[in-house]
């Protein structure tokens, strides 16, 4: 066995060492492409860590801390009633409007407290996939017959593979039912959870609403920051209120994020302030405070190495939108040509892989039409895209095995390219 050992990691020394020492370094593909890398981890560390990773991290948190396993079991959990499960999880897109490495705490949040993997699955899927400014965008700019079947694909999709993820994985899920231990005890009451909850939410979502859209959207756009300060309010009040925050510290919490507004940084720099105060209050407290920090912490080391490392490869590859990587763009354009089956097939598993960012993935989508991508790889991207990428992929290893990832990933690729054939061969 030691020689077996031995050798495996003699031939992996080798290849590596083979490979650092063939590096086409110097050569403008390869420059570009690492440059391509570094630049999409920077803007993804800008974009997304802060603004959209932080508070999901918090909010997972908080769903091991706050949230009552017995309530999971009974709204989530393998023997819950479908009807109630895929409901709620196939719907919360609408409200979430993440991408598909800020569900991964959320997921790993409900996952972890003993909901079914036909739900979880659901919810995973449904977060990034069914965004409502997203499909509105899409109608928009690339026509209603794509948005409306990205509309329908998204609701159908979540509920369908999480019913096959519950039929392929049903034994796992009668031993984990089984030994499920549901404390019985008193909880908080379910009015003052779910304000706590909607809360923090409601940073989420309005920190990071989009400026795409018009009207309503648009509007909501303009006074995002007085939304999110509002939710931050909330959420301190509710602290306050019903777990035992000393009434001063979210006021203190509050002086450190007007302070950082009297400093070059903008929106941002205030919400970062806030948000390190804030960690800092809840690290030092006792009792389930200290825990919701702890739960949330452990989440981010969790998650968020796998995440950065997944971006830098997508980026090293693949590039920015716009931009080069290793793979010339111009031949994923000319492989999704078309409406044929392989042309879906392959925008389906080439979407699984790339990491769209919450909107990106529509002017993206507007240039390959332009080149000549038929309709059907389009929606395939579009069902396929969003909800998956090279990144959650090496995180849902980590959460659910790789048995699970595989077969999760398997049902995306596999549903969205036949939808998109289906569609692109009748439109």
């Amino acid at each position: 066995m030691t020689i077996k050992r031995d050798a495996r990691t003699l031939a992996a020394g080798i290849a590596v060492f083979a490979a650092l020492y063939h590096l086409p370094v110097g050569t403008p593909r390869f420059d570009s492409a690492v440059h391509e890398s570094l630049a999409l981890t920077r803007w993804y560390a800008r974009e997304h860590v802060l603004l959209c990773l932080v508070p999901a991290f918090f909010i997972a948190g908080g769903i091991s801390i706050f949230v009552s396993q017995a309530s999971v079991m009974k709204y989530l959990g393998a023997g819950a009633r479908k009807s109630v499960a895929y409901g709620v999880a196939s719907v919360s897109g609408t409200v979430l409007a993440v991408c598909s490495c800020t569900v991964l705490p959320l997921f790993a949040g409900i996952y972890g407290m003993g909901a079914g993997i036909g739900p979880a699955t659901a919810f995973l899927y449904s977060g990034p996939a069914i965004n409502a400014l997203a499909i509105i965008l899409t109608a928009r700019v690339l026509g209603p017959d794509i948005g409306l079947a990205r509309a329908i694909g998204a609701i159908v999709f979540s509920v369908v593979i999480g019913l096959l993820m519950h039929l392929v994985f049903r034994r796992d899920q009668q031993e984990r039912l089984a030994a499920a231990s549901i404390p019985v005890g008193e909880s908080r009451p379910l009015l003052q959870t779910g304000l706590t909850f909607l809360a923090m939410v409601a940073i989420l979502v309005f920190a990071n609403w989009g400026g795409g859209g018009t009207g309503f959207f648009a509007a909501v756009h303009g006074v995002k920051w007085w939304l999110t300060g509002i939710g931050a309010v909330g959420l301190g009040l509710t602290l306050v209120a019903w777990y035992g925050l000393a009434w001063w510290k979210p006021l203190a919490v509050a002086g450190a994020a007007l302070a950082a507004g009297l400093w070059p940084g903008g929106a941002v720099a205030v919400f970062a302030t806030a948000t390190v105060a804030f960690a800092v209050v809840i690290a030092t407290e006792k009792g389930e405070l200290n825990e919701w920090f702890e739960a949330s912490w452990g989440f981010a080391k969790q998650i968020l190495p796998l995440l950065l490392a997944g971006v830098l490869v997508a980026g090293l590859l693949l590039g920015r939108p716009g931009r080069e990587g290793l793979i010339p763009s111009a031949w994923i354009a000319d492989l999704v040509g078309g409406n044929s089956f392989g042309a879906n097939l392959f925008a389906a598993v080439s979407g699984a892989f790339m990491y769209f960012a919450t909107l990106t993935e529509v002017p993206i989508l507007e240039g390959l039409l332009g080149a000549g991508m038929g309709k059907g790889p389009a929606l395939t991207l579009l069902l396929a895209g969003p909800a998956v990428s090279l990144p959650s992929i090496l995180v849902l290893r980590s959460i659910m095995g790789g048995r699970k990832t595989a077969v999760f990933i398997a049902l995306v690729v596999a549903l969205s390219a036949v939808t998109g054939f289906i569609f692109g061969n009748l439109v």
